[in-house]
């Protein structure tokens, strides 16, 4: 490229000191570039809950990506010259880019390159209030910011050695980069540790909601569906409501008597997202396991959305990769009052066999919900009398952990138990029930 500069590394910088952003996405084909479009809309809306205006959102079409800048010459020139003209101080990618290629567009377009994953990470970063949730932030980022070391830095060629010898000597010739590498291995072995531990606290916490025998009810979906205003429509709880993506990260969980004065317990998730960045679901994975361990899930979703579909399969596949998706599921269709198209709560109908439509803003629909969930928790749970040998203690030691003891006793090497426990574990005792 004629202005192309001379090989440097960019200044290690804070998103946060930035204002406006160039939006880029990709797509191959023509009947793609709707779907592009729709990314990028989304893409406009993380940087919203940022702080970050859009400048431009451009989609462009492509045959083939290269491997060293993601995008051809001519192509990156009209972005540089618009970046330029539009004054935006960063450019963000739509899909993840390499290191290298994030290095090269540095060089290209002489300010920061950012990609998907990485504003994802910010807005996370952002709204992350407990211990828990900026541990998981802390570890997607330094994850995240592993292979991108010589971006970060300006020092990374210098030699260093230090004077004197002794354990503190490092090696003649190491460079910056690989002392950088091993404290970010640290750090990451320090953060999983901490995680590690809160999640055991966690583990404890639901231990004891299981014995108290109280049903609990996970309210997943896409960010932004509207989970906490339902929580709050339910409960009257004080809870973040805010027309944010990702303005809740971590969990709450509420008290709520059905109108049948059976107990139950409510726990807002973290909402999901298309696309969303295997490091952070690894991350968050003790968050989102909240979805795995409760007795009944309310798939929300914000059937106004003109990519309702779209989004409720993107929620389908997280509770999938978290092994969830065989759990009791009541979908409840939100913004009803907001809906323009009435065909496709019909569609949502078809595909899921048990769904509701409401309104948590309006407060609609609430009867509908009230009862479908009474005839979920009638089905949740079964007493049954067991005679299991001492050598399936496995499967004893799974069922006094998922349900509740009524009695329990030993006869020659067999345990005789009653037991109340979810349903979904009926067929795992099957073969030991006496009559």
């Amino acid at each position: 490229m004629k202005d192309k500069p001379q090989a440097q590394h960019m200044e290690p910088f804070e998103l946060a000191a930035f204002s406006s952003a160039l939006l880029v996405g990709v797509y191959r084909s023509g009947t793609e570039k709707d779907l592009c479009e729709d990314y990028l809309s989304e893409l406009e809306r993380l940087c919203e809950s940022y702080g970050l205006k859009a400048a431009a959102k451009i989609p462009c079409p492509i045959k083939k990506l290269d491997a060293g800048t993601y995008l051809g010459e001519g192509k990156l020139d009209e972005l540089k010259e618009l970046a330029n003209k539009l004054e935006a101080e960063v450019i963000i990618f739509d899909d993840e880019i390499t290191p290298n290629q994030q290095r090269n567009l540095e060089k290209i377009f002489m300010r920061p390159v950012i990609d998907r994953t990485e504003l994802i990470i910010e807005v996370f970063a952002k709204s992350a209030q407990t211990r828990e949730a900026r541990l998981q932030v802390e570890l997607a980022k330094v994850r995240y910011q592993f292979p991108r070391l010589r971006r970060m830095w300006t020092h990374l060629s210098r030699q260093t050695a230090t004077a004197g010898g002794g354990a503190y000597l490092k090696g003649e010739g190491e460079k910056q980069i690989e002392i950088d590498r091993r404290l970010l291995r640290r750090q990451i072995e320090r953060l999983k540790v901490e995680i590690e531990h809160v999640a055991e606290q966690r583990g404890t916490q639901r231990n004891l909601r299981t014995r108290t025998g109280i049903p609990t009810f996970a309210i997943v979906g896409y960010t932004n569906a509207g989970k906490s205003t339902l929580l709050k429509a339910l409960t009257q709880a004080d809870v973040l409501v805010e027309d944010k993506l990702f303005a809740t990260l971590d969990t709450t969980t509420r008290k709520f008597s059905l109108p049948n004065k059976q107990e139950i317990l409510l726990i807002d998730t973290v909402g999901f997202i298309r696309k969303i960045p295997h490091t952070l679901v690894a991350a968050f994975k003790s968050t989102l396991e909240e979805a795995v361990h409760t007795d009944i899930l309310l798939h929300l979703i914000d059937v106004s959305h003109p990519k309702a579909e779209e989004q409720a399969e993107a929620t389908t596949e997280v509770l999938k990769e978290l092994g969830a998706e065989d759990h009791p599921i009541i979908t409840v269709l939100n913004k009803i009052d907001q809906c323009e198209n009435p065909n496709i709560v019909a569609k949502f109908r078809i595909k899921y066999p048990k769904t509701v439509a409401i309104s948590a803003l309006e407060g609609t629909g609430f009867d509908d919900l009230m009862q479908m969930m009474i005839q979920e928790v009638s089905l949740l749970r079964k007493v049954v009398n067991c005679r299991i040998p001492q050598s399936h203690y496995g499967l004893v030691s799974e069922l006094m952990r998922e349900g509740r003891v009524l009695s329990c006793e030993y006869e020659e090497n067999d345990i005789l138990i009653q037991l109340e426990i979810p349903g979904r574990l009926e067929h795992k005792v099957k073969p030991f029930l006496i009559s």
